[in-house]
């Protein structure tokens, strides 16, 4: 597989592995399934694992640990602190220095290493000035228990002070054809002015570009989508009609739709490493097929007209209050 940069140094393959539908958000978890998906990516030149604590929580980290111990000088580990799980079992925004340090501390323990290549602050603590909680990240760098760092969901202005503190080496926020905000919002932009790497998240809308699924009852209980405005009633019917031009391009070029959609995001600048999320080997060994796709400037003009800025329905989530701060 090919690699690509972030920021001025860290090498990674060009399409990363997110790894949080293996700890329950997506349904039933199945380690046995994702253990073999984490292997197979390896045998298929995947380098970079994207976890969290709060993926599970913490199981997710442990199971990244657990799985890359054995190659850990080889591969790409990113984590992320930020949500922080209270006594009383609720989850609230930190970036407190004393938090970061300690969060820091316990991502080290789980993943069962001495370092994180890449360490990302989850979400911005409006009541901590992010000069602070760079501050203490920095000292985590120059500690070295962290190679680089990197800011999620994060506004212009955050991500220009953030980067005088500690060079930014990667901005994740969600990124695809049905999430094209940070092209018009100023974050690939800053990004690119600060030669910041750019990770997108969900490149596949949660699934949704892939076609299959049609209703709501094709989802587990448990599953989170089922709460996602995209995914709700007449959102749901208007995206669909959005995704069967997908399809149709797709079965001409004789790929799945999903590859097209990865394809295009890959397509997007060389500055940027999506992490497509699965638990299935089958769906990784998919999704690795886009990097082999050439867009043509026709498909990329039909994929343009399909998904416009405004073309889909519904909010990313129900509370957009810790995005773009």
């Amino acid at each position: 597989m090919r690699s690509r940069t972030l920021g001025t140094s860290l090498v990674v393959s060009e399409q990363g592995l997110g790894c949080m539908g293996m700890s329950g958000n997506y349904g039933v978890r199945d380690d046995v399934e994702s253990r073999a998906t984490l292997l197979r990516a390896l045998d298929l030149g995947v380098t970079f694992f994207d976890t969290a604590d709060i993926y599970g929580p913490y199981i997710n980290e442990e199971l990244l640990g657990s799985v890359l111990g054995s190659v850990r000088s080889e591969v790409v580990i990113a984590t992320k602190f930020g949500h922080e799980v209270t006594p009383e079992g609720s989850i609230r925004i930190n970036g407190r220095p004393d938090y970061v340090r300690a969060a820091c501390d316990a991502s080290l323990r789980r993943l069962e290493t001495d370092y994180i290549d890449l360490y990302y602050q989850h979400r911005v603590d409006l009541d901590v000035p992010i000069e602070e909680t760079w501050g203490a990240m920095k000292e985590l760098v120059d500690a070295g228990k962290v190679r680089t760092l990197g800011i999620s969901e994060a506004a212009p202005d955050t991500i220009r002070r953030a980067h005088a503190v500690h060079p930014v080496t990667a901005i994740q926020s969600e990124y695809s054809l049905w999430t094209r905000d940070v092209e018009r919002n100023g974050v690939l932009d800053v990004a690119r002015e600060l030669t910041i790497g750019f990770v997108p998240f969900s490149p596949l809308a949660r699934g949704f570009l892939s076609g299959a699924i049609t209703s709501l009852d094709q989802l587990p209980e448990n599953d989170y989508r089922r709460g996602n405005p995209r995914f709700q009633g007449e959102n749901l019917d208007h995206n669909l009609s959005l995704v069967r031009g997908v399809e149709k391009l797709a079965a001409e070029k004789g790929v799945q739709p999903t590859q097209l959609a990865l394809a295009w995001v890959l397509a997007q600048g060389d500055d940027i490493a999506p992490i497509p999320g699965t638990k299935r080997v089958s769906y990784l060994e998919e999704n690795l097929g886009a990097s082999d796709i050439e867009l043509t400037a026709e498909d990329t003009a039909r994929l343009e007209e399909l998904f416009g800025p405004d073309a889909v329905a519904g909010p990313r989530y129900h509370d957009m209050s810790h995005i773009y701060i």
